[in-house]
């Protein structure tokens, strides 16, 4: 998980809401209960991932993923069904 942009500047969550400032220059990520995140994938600073998602390996997040998703890129999530 990466916790700090190349160009400094201040860290943004974004959500359904609208972006939140965290007022913060360093902030990794939160991570859901039960998630997991595959091999060598890349965690961008502001990034949540909802409980019950699986991050596919080598994959480069940023933003949000819902709950119970499965992510593969930002072109392919998919909702888990095992659930």
């Amino acid at each position: 998980m990466s916790n700090l942009k190349l160009d400094k500047t201040e860290i943004k969550v974004h959500c359904e809401d609208g972006a939140i400032d965290t007022g913060l220059r360093k902030f990794s990520g939160i991570v859901g209960d039960y998630a997991e995140v595959g091999c060598n994938s890349v965690v961008n600073p502001g990034t949540i991932i909802g409980r019950h998602s699986m991050i596919y390996p080598l994959s480069n997040v940023r933003g949000t993923v819902n709950e119970k998703s499965v992510y593969k890129n930002n072109d392919n999530i998919i909702r888990r069904e095992d659930l």
